[in-house]
């Protein structure tokens, strides 16, 4: 090629990249003069989360919060995907948001697929009755009618919190039925809505609803509460997660972000009413409704983050690691319900889900000045006032958990280690429901003489609440000890033998109930 030709192939390029870079570079360059001459040349960047509707993300994504991020430069988008958390944990991966929020139990089966993009940095809130399980009281009398009965239909909507719900009651209440997807009793709704039409309509005998649904439902008569989460713990619980490369490169964000959140929470709880009216006009719900769902909802401060859920510790200061107990007991429901063959979550470690550093360090700094210093307390070791025993004989029966047999030694009440190892993860179960009493209750086989297998029934009752109180620190008034003997013997399976009947029959069992009369 000669120099002239050369010349003018280099013309004919540079000209080209003038036009390109008229075409791609001048917006840009549009888009920087526009924001270095206006208010916005401060603006820090832009923070996107993936959420829905649920009211307890409300304060987060509301106005009050997205004012108080804008004044700091930053721009708080809130992305409504429906609950779509499969497609919500793929733009975190991607990194087409920087943040989303989800319950524990939905990260855990969404993220999986994508393998953990985030990591949690906060927990957001935990429903307090905002999810139920509610149904005609002359069909279902309590949770442990769903054992007895194989008719029963009950509506849901799928992969949502309260389908959540009632898989932890199969999985801690021992209901195999409920654990499998059949259709003869399980009843797919696109929404609580419509699952309470169907409930109302007696097309289902039960519903797994949540507000203002399951207040709806409990004003038609015949109608009641098997159980709600107000009575729960740890079950189901929303969390904010952050993708974990945009934590890394700009933690100076993140620290922004949960500082400004923590500051609207509290600007909230100093003036509920204006929480009422940003609720009653995102909904469009009247008083009563707003009412309904701020009871079925319990937000998380900072100080509860700290020192109940991520366990920061402070000097003299109690502390547990409830986040660490939920993402365990989620795994453990999930694994049961068959959502999973085994433990998802990596290396069976909860902790690589989990990153509180960012808590810690705004909790350290004490932002959170003027609200409720956090109780680290047990739930197990909630204090319960005596009743009499007519009194106890009214309470409300809510179910019988699962519990394997529990041995003792041969011929004695006195537990034996795989009796401990059994109690110790039933005690597990029992702090998901820290406000039920509980009655202990000890049954023998049906040979031998009565009176001896009634007093060696509830000397191994007493054995093994013994143990629960001096173990796990149970308030003695919550508890009460039974010893029925053979009065009360299992109903037999379908072509089972002497053999398996007669061993299934010596048992202790661990009953919730209610003081709902």
């Amino acid at each position: 090629m000669n120099k002239h030709a050369k010349i003018v192939l280099l013309l004919v390029i540079v000209a080209a990249l003038v036009l390109l870079g008229g075409k791609y570079l001048k917006p840009l360059y549009d888009d920087w003069r526009q924001q270095d001459t206006s208010d916005a040349r401060g603006t820090k960047g832009t923070i996107r989360i993936g959420y829905d509707s649920w009211v307890g993300y409300l304060p987060l994504c509301s106005s009050e919060n997205k004012r108080r991020m804008r004044r700091i430069g930053y721009l708080l988008q809130c992305i409504d995907d429906r609950a779509d958390y499969a497609a919500r944990m793929g733009k975190l991966k991607r990194g087409d948001l920087e943040m989303a929020v989800a319950t524990v139990d939905s990260y855990l089966l969404a993220g999986a697929a994508v393998q953990y993009p985030g990591t949690i940095v906060a927990v957001i809130d935990e429903s307090k009755g905002g999810d139920a399980l509610v149904g005609w009281s002359e069909r279902l009398a309590s949770i442990d009618s769903l054992k007895q009965d194989g008719s029963y239909r009950i509506a849901l909507t799928p992969a949502s919190p309260s389908e959540h719900l009632l898989k932890s009651i199969a999985t801690h209440f021992d209901i195999p039925r409920l654990r499998r997807a059949d259709p003869a009793w399980r009843v797919e709704t696109d929404g609580s809505e419509a699952a309470l039409k169907l409930l109302l309509g007696r097309e289902v005998d039960a519903a797994v609803l949540w507000e203002p649904d399951v207040s709806r439902a409990l004003e038609q008569e015949g109608i009641h509460k098997l159980l709600g989460t107000e009575d729960t713990e740890g079950l189901i619980v929303d969390i904010l997660v952050v993708n974990r490369r945009w934590s890394e490169s700009d933690p100076e964000a993140v620290y922004a972000l949960l500082s400004t959140y923590f500051q609207t929470l509290k600007f909230f709880r100093d003036n509920p009413q204006a929480l009422s009216d940003a609720i009653a006009e995102h909904y469009q719900l009247k008083p009563a409704q707003v009412a309904a769902l701020l009871d079925g909802v319990a937000w998380t401060t900072l100080s509860t983050n700290a020192a109940q859920w991520f366990g920061v510790r402070r000097a003299g200061g109690a502390y547990r690691e409830k986040l660490i107990d939920a993402i365990e007991s989620a795994a453990t429901i999930l694994v049961e319900a068959g959502d999973f063959r085994q433990n998802p979550v990596p290396n069976r470690d909860p902790y690589r889900l989990t990153n509180s550093q960012f808590v810690a360090d705004l909790y350290n700094e004490g932002i959170d000045a003027g609200i409720e210093t956090a109780d680290g307390a047990d739930s197990l070791a909630r204090d319960f006032s005596a009743l009499d025993d007519a009194t106890w004989e009214r309470l409300r029966e809510v179910g019988t958990l699962k519990i394997r047999p529990i041995v003792f030694q041969s011929g004695s009440s006195e537990l034996a280690d795989e009796g401990r190892a059994e109690l110790d993860q039933a005690a597990e179960n029992l702090r998901h429901y820290p406000n039920f009493r509980i009655v202990i209750s000890g049954h023998s086989g049906l040979r031998g003489d009565p009176q001896a297998n009634q007093t060696l029934s509830r000397t191994r009752a007493e054995s093994v609440g013994e143990y629960l109180i001096g173990s796990y620190g149970l308030d003695p008034e919550r508890v009460r000890i039974v010893g029925y003997g053979s009065s009360r013997p299992l109903a037999r399976r379908a072509g089972e033998s002497d053999r398996a009947y007669n061993y299934r029959l010596p048992r202790v069992e661990i009953a919730l109930v209610s003081e709902e009369f």
